[in-house]
C-alpha cells in the first residue's frame, strides 16, 4: 500500500513540515481487512526514501489526490509492467475513473467501505473487477475493524495521533470534492460513539488530531463523544463551521472534553461570493462572535481562507489579512480558488472557457489554473503569497497577540502564529533528520504549557450541564447519519 507523493522533496514549495503532519490512515483503515496471514506493507512517499520500485507484489493499492497523480501513474505503469494488480482509489481516481483507468487494473470509485471487501473476495477467487462503487447501503461505519496503526511508524509524524471518525459532511459548498466523491447515496456518516471512544484509546499519549471535515457536524454524535471524552485527560484539534460554533452548547462541550484549536472555513469576507458558491452556511452568521467565542474558551483559531472567488478584486488579499490580524486568529490557511474535476465548480468554469489547464500538479491551491474575473492571474498569484508574507511578519503577530486579552492568550499566540512559520527551517532540519519522535515530548510540553481556556474544564462542563440538554434538543435538529 502507498500514498505517493503530493509533492517531490525537492521541488521548490515542498514544505516538510506540512507534509510529515499525518499518517495514511485511509490506507490502513483498508489494511484492516485483510487476512491475518496476508503480508502487507505500507509506504508513505512524504517521509520515507523515494520508491525503488524493484518488487513485485500480489497487489498494490494506492490513495491518489490530484497533485499525486502524475507519481501514482509511474508508480502504477512501473509495477503493472511487472505483472502485479494495481488497484487505486481516492478523490481523483472517483472524479476522473477513465484517466485512472488506463494506469490500473481496478478502480474504486467512492467511498472504499463496501466495495473494497467485495474486491478483496473477488481478487482472491480469481476474477476481480475493473470498477467497484459499494451501494449506498453499504455507507456506514457501524462494526468496522480497528485501523492498522501497527503499520504506520509513528515516529515519522509530527501528529501520529490522527483519527477520524465520520465521512463527508452535510453540506454542499461547490468547490468540494464531496458530492462527487458520495455521489447517490448519504455524504455524511459517523462511527458508533462507543467505537470512536475505543479508537481513541487505544491511542497513547494526550494529543489527538480529529481529520474529519466536519468534527461537530452531527450535533448528537458530537455532544455524546465529547461527553465520553470529558475527563480522559485528552487535548485535540478538529474541523468546525460558523454556524456549528454559534449553535447551541456543542463548542463549551469540545472545550471542556479537551479541544484547543479549531479549523474553521471562513472561506471569504464577501457574502456574494458566499452565495454564488453556496457556501450557505456562513451566510448571516456572526465571523467575529464565533472568534470571541472560542477565544473565550481558550480554543484557539485556524481560519482558511479562498481567493480568487469572482467577487474577489486585488484589495481582497490586504483586507482579508487585515481582518485576521486585527481578530487575533492563531493561525490562517490561504488558497487559491481550485475548480477540482468532478466539482460544480469545475463545471461551471469548463462552460464559461474558464479553465486553463489540466495539469494536474499545478491543481495544488498554490497555482492560477483559471480565468479570474476581476484581477489578472498574477495578481491572483502574487496576492496568495503575499497574503503569507503579511499575516505571519513578526509585526502582524505581535499584533494578532497584542489583541488576546490573557497573558496566556498572548503567549500561546506568539507560540503558535510564530513556531509554525517562523521557526520553520528548524522544524524542516528536524524532519528531515527523521528526528519528529524525539521532539515530541517537548513540542506537547509546549503546548500544555501554552494551550488552556481561560475556565477549567470542570468549569466549563459545569456552564455545560447548567445549560442541559433540552437547550440543544428543542432546536429539532436531526442526526444527518439516523435520517
Amino acid at each position: 500500500m502507498i500514498l505517493p507523493s503530493l509533492i517531490e522533496a525537492n521541488a521548490p514549495g515542498y514544505r516538510p513540515i506540512k507534509y510529515a503532519l499525518f499518517p495514511p490512515l485511509g490506507l490502513a483503515s483498508l489494511a484492516s481487512y485483510l487476512d491475518p496471514d496476508d503480508e502487507v506493507e505500507l509506504l508513505d512517499e512524504h517521509v520515507q526514501a523515494p520508491l525503488a520500485l524493484d518488487d513485485t507484489p500480489d497487489l498494490l493499492v494506492m490513495s491518489v489526490y490530484i497533485t499525486s497523480a502524475r507519481r501514482a501513474w509511474e508508480i502504477a505503469d512501473a509495477y503493472r509492467a511487472r505483472g502485479t494488480h494495481v488497484c487505486v482509489g481516492g478523490l481523483h481516481p472517483t472524479s476522473l475513473p477513465d484517466e485512472a483507468a488506463l494506469h490500473a487494473d481496478t478502480v474504486f470509485i467512492g467511498p472504499g467501505e463496501g466495495a473494497w471487501q467485495e474486491f478483496l473476495a473477488d481478487f482472491r477467487a480469481g476474477w476481480p473487477k475493473p470498477r467497484y462503487q459499494a451501494a449506498a447501503s453499504m455507507r456506514r461505519l457501524e462494526g468496522i475493524p480497528p485501523v492498522r496503526r501497527d503499520l504506520i511508524e509513528r515516529r515519522r509524524y509530527l501528529c501520529p495521533n490522527s483519527i477520524v471518525v465520520s465521512r463527508g459532511c452535510p453540506h454542499h459548498c461547490d468547490f468540494c470534492y464531496k458530492d462527487a466523491f458520495y455521489e447517490g447515496g448519504r455524504s455524511f456518516y459517523s462511527q458508533t460513539v462507543d467505537a470512536a471512544l475505543a479508537e481513541i484509546e487505544r491511542l497513547p499519549g494526550k494529543h489527538l488530531y480529529f481529520l474529519d471535515d466536519h468534527l461537530l457536524g452531527n450535533e448528537r454524535f458530537a455532544r455524546e463523544l465529547f461527553e465520553g471524552m470529558r475527563g480522559m485527560g485528552r487535548l485535540f484539534q478538529g474541523a468546525s463551521t460558523v454556524q456549528a460554533i454559534l449553535r447551541g452548547d456543542l463548542i463549551e462541550r469540545a472545550a471542556a472534553a479537551g479541544m484547543r484549536s479549531v479549523f474553521v472555513g471562513f472561506e471569504t469576507l464577501n457574502p456574494e461570493n458566499l452565495r454564488q458558491h453556496a457556501k450557505r452556511q456562513n451566510l448571516g452568521s456572526d465571523y467575529d462572535e464565533a472568534i470571541r467565542r472560542c477565544h473565550d474558551l481558550g480554543v484557539m483559531v485556524n481560519g482558511s481562507f479562498v481567493f480568487g472567488l469572482d467577487d474577489d478584486g486585488p484589495d481582497v488579499f490586504e483586507r482579508t489579512v487585515e481582518w485576521g490580524i486585527s481578530h487575533s486568529l492563531e493561525t490562517s490557511t490561504f488558497h487559491i480558488m481550485t475548480p477540482y474535476p468532478g466539482t460544480a465548480l469545475h463545471r461551471r468554469l469548463a462552460d464559461d472557457d474558464r479553465v486553463v489547464t489540466d495539469d494536474w500538479d499545478l491543481y495544488d491551491t498554490r497555482h492560477v489554473v483559471f480565468e479570474p474575473r476581476r484581477m489578472t492571474p498574477e495578481q491572483l498569484e502574487a496576492g496568495y503569497w503575499g497574503a503569507y508574507r503579511d499575516f505571519y511578519a513578526w509585526s502582524a503577530i505581535w499584533r494578532g497577540a497584542a489583541g488576546q486579552d490573557t497573558a496566556k492568550g498572548r503567549a500561546r499566540h506568539l507560540a503558535y502564529a510564530g513556531g509554525w512559520r517562523k521557526f520553520e527551517p528548524l522544524w524542516d532540519l528536524i524532519i528531515r533528520a527523521r528526528r519528529v519522535n524525539a521532539m515530541l515530548p517537548a513540542l506537547e510540553r509546549t503546548l500544555d504549557a501554552f494551550v488552556g481556556a481561560r475556565r477549567s474544564g470542570d468549569e466549563i462542563g459545569a456552564t455545560v450541564g447548567s445549560m442541559g440538554r433540552g437547550r440543544l434538543d428543542i432546536q429539532g435538529h436531526e442526526s444527518l447519519a439516523e435520517r
